[in-house]
């Protein structure tokens, strides 16, 4: 295994270990970053069912956004997200970056989220 994947899944890792300390009855929103794309879920852990996903390969954001590689597009999809929690009558959440650092996209995504209702 190569380090830098290493690193990244110990990173996974422990960000997933301290999540369930915190989740306690709470939603689970999962975020996925590719090269051109970046993808969110909202997972219930104790059922063991996705709740609700958004992404940028979703047909009413692929008109919106020029690319799916961009910090606006991953707003976009942390604003969908959230419309889809509603629906879905999810309200507060445990944020789940994976090993992704909080920074760039992963915060625009957050930021999204939050802008369109949802609490974490």
């Amino acid at each position: 295994m190569p380090k830098q994947t290493h690193l990244f899944e110990r990173r996974k890792e422990r960000v997933r270990i301290a999540l369930r300390k915190k989740a306690i009855g709470r939603v689970r929103l999962s975020i996925f970053r590719s090269g051109k794309h970046i993808y969110a879920q909202l997972i219930d852990d104790a059922k063991g069912v996705t709740l609700a996903q958004a992404s940028t390969v979703d047909k009413d954001l692929k008109s919106k956004v020029k690319s799916g590689a961009t910090a606006d597009a991953a707003k976009q999809v942390g604003i969908l997200i959230a419309e889809r929690a509603k629906s879905a009558q999810v309200k507060s959440v445990v944020f789940d970056r994976g090993g992704y650092l909080y920074h760039g996209r992963v915060k625009a995504l957050a930021e999204g989220a939050r802008e369109g209702g949802l609490a974490f």
